[in-house]
């Protein structure tokens, strides 16, 4: 079975395990690198040596209090830049990721966490909390959860649309998902039509921009640790992803059907993105493009393009981030804006140049 199951594995331009090693510990060492880099950048003139005092201060109790700077310092430092940073980091994971995973559902190298029509619910339950007060009860982060639950009843949806008439595949799938895609959107269009609160419907405008400027603690410490858990969990399933890739029909002659795996990895890739929107908004394009390079690199073997995925997707949107807070002086640019005008030229560019082969075909 595992024999057969690496006829859907494509290589890419880089070979090898000591290439991959190579390049994993490039990549966590850029990771690692790119944090401690990003927080000494930004509208704010800090020292380099103030702002690690800052960070070495607080996160290991190093240094003396007296030599630590001014309250207004560590403010920008610690509450500020880093849970910012991280977040970037944290989002560009969850995207990414997801991006791959979703590719591998429905078996299309150019879908991307969104195809399903979570974006779409997600832009319908912040339109309704924005412009329709709904959720306001749920506390001061409630546009952010209602683009959550928004997302996530969406993907339930989706899930049993595509189990109608028979079990779920690909095909069904995408055609459920591209369905209440149209149909959130008609809705979402229809209470903005009518809205007559300017204020709200820019906050709709920008939330849909996608941002990272709501970073906190509180959300760090709730969304790492379930995008971290829910990434290893699918490094622990690359050989079932490997087989999708095939298709069902040569899965069930393989002995092992996709129909439950199939939407327990919905399940997961759609919360991922629920606390993705409900941390930074809307930030699409980051799930296509980084798949898409990774794989034209390495190959479509799940075992080793995951983490790979996961490192660079994080790497990604922590500069994308840094520079959309500097390109404009004394203001910040949405980075949904940003990423989709680099991102898209690149995007083309690499799929009229695409070199590499998904699910067994050139």
């Amino acid at each position: 079975m595992k024999k057969n199951s690496n006829k859907g594995i494509q290589n890419g331009l880089f070979k090898g395990a000591p290439i991959y090693i190579g390049v994993s510990v490039i990549l966590i060492a850029g990771l690692i690198l790119s944090i401690l880099a990003a927080i000494t950048i930004g509208s704010v003139d800090i020292s380099i040596k103030d702002v690690y005092k800052v960070v070495l201060y607080n996160a290991f109790s190093i240094g003396d209090e007296s030599s630590i700077p001014s309250l207004a310092t560590q403010d920008i430092v610690w509450f500020i830049r880093l849970p910012r940073i991280l977040l970037a980091a944290c989002v560009g994971m969850g995207l990414s990721v997801s991006g791959l995973i979703m590719q591998a559902i429905v078996k299309n190298p150019l879908a991307d966490p969104y195809i399903l029509g979570i974006s779409s619910g997600a832009y319908l339950g912040a339109t309704v909390a924005i412009l329709l007060g709904v959720g306001r009860s749920l506390g001061p982060n409630y546009v952010g959860i209602c683009g959550f639950l928004g997302a996530f009843i969406i993907s339930l949806l989706v899930i049993s649309m595509a189990n109608i008439n028979g079990r779920a595949n690909s095909t069904k799938l995408l055609l459920s998902g591209m369905a209440l895609s149209s149909l959130c959107s008609a809705f979402s269009s229809f209470i903005v039509f009518f809205a007559e609160n300017k204020e709200k419907m820019r906050s709709v405008t920008y939330w849909l921009m996608g941002s990272l400027a709501g970073a906190n603690w509180e959300n760090i410490r709730f969304i790492f640790p379930i995008i971290v858990v829910s990434t290893i969990f699918f490094i622990t399933q690359y050989r079932t992803l490997n087989l999708m890739l095939l298709g069902d029909e040569v899965s069930i002659t393989l002995g092992k059907d996709l129909h439950v795996y199939r939407q327990v990895y919905l399940f997961v890739t759609s919360l991922i993105i629920g606390l993705v929107v409900y941390s930074a908004g809307i930030i699409g394009f980051v799930g296509l493009i980084i798949p898409h390079i990774v794989r034209m690199l390495f190959g479509t073997d799940h075992k080793k393009i995951i983490p790979i995925t996961a490192l660079f997707g994080s790497i990604f949107l922590i500069w994308a981030d840094v520079l959309s807070r500097i390109i404009i002086p004394g203001s910040e640019l949405p980075i949904g804006i940003l990423i989709s005008m680099i991102g898209t030229p690149t995007f083309v560019y690499l799929m009229i140049n695409k070199s590499y082969g998904f699910g067994g075909g050139k």
